[in-house]
């Protein structure tokens, strides 16, 4: 955590999803892994995965075959592995250690929260909905809510319009250099975390971002709250 650093004013908190609000990697993993085993090659370890997990299925296929975007197969790969994922999306994935209780200070605190991730909607609203913590979310906003997804600024805009929150008064918080791009972009307040999925293979003091932190816990002491205009 940056010393000294501390936002003034905070009316709401904007989260990107996986890797820092929740470790889907594990179910992403099997997605992709599922398929390796079908075609008779061997399993692959979740920790192979786990960095590439915020890349969605171009990470999770680039790892299982080595394959990118431009590959012949990948449009039917890719939509195999969605439909892989859709069947197992909340069998491993965990909440990170911490979020819960975040979520309740914010809450009790007065101060909106909202998710702005690049899932796409066919899979925000079902994983979100089988969470009980989302049930206090402001706005949730996906990769396809808008028409852009991450870096452009446009996701977070609309979800500081659905809290009614001036962007200003926000502080979005990602584990991706992509969520700090577009969160500077929006002019909100940004904070990156380093227990997501590219922490340890990126140095995130690089990106730019107005705070760091490596656990959930850290996060509060930067807030300063203040009501809402």
């Amino acid at each position: 955590m940056r010393a000294g650093q501390q936002f003034a004013g905070v009316q709401a908190v904007l989260f990107d999803l996986d890797g820092t609000l929740i470790d889907s990697a594990p179910d992403l993993a099997a997605a992709a892994d599922s398929m390796r085993v079908a075609r008779g090659l061997p399993s692959l370890p979740v920790e192979l995965y786990r960095p590439m997990a915020g890349a969605g299925a171009r990470g999770m296929l680039g790892i299982a075959f080595g394959m990118t975007p431009e590959h012949a197969d990948f449009q039917v790969m890719r939509e195999e592995f969605f439909c892989n994922y859709e069947r197992c999306m909340t069998q491993r994935t965990q909440i990170f250690d911490g979020v819960p209780e975040l979520l309740q200070s914010l809450s009790s605190s007065g101060v909106s929260w909202g998710v702005v991730t690049n899932k796409s909607e066919r899979f925000t609203v079902p994983l979100t909905n089988a969470m009980t913590m989302f049930s206090t979310a402001g706005a949730i906003v996906s990769g396809d809510t808008t028409a852009h997804a991450k870096p452009h600024p446009e996701p977070l805009l609309e979800a500081a319009r659905r809290l009614a929150v001036d962007a200003s008064r926000c502080v979005y918080v990602g584990d991706d250099e992509r969520d700090i791009v577009a969160g500077l972009a929006a002019g909100m307040a940004t904070v990156a975390v380093t227990y997501g999925y590219l922490g340890q293979q990126t140095d995130t003091t690089q990106w730019g971002a107005h705070a760091t932190i490596n656990c959930v816990n850290e996060l509060l002491p930067l807030l300063q709250f203040s009501g809402k205009a």
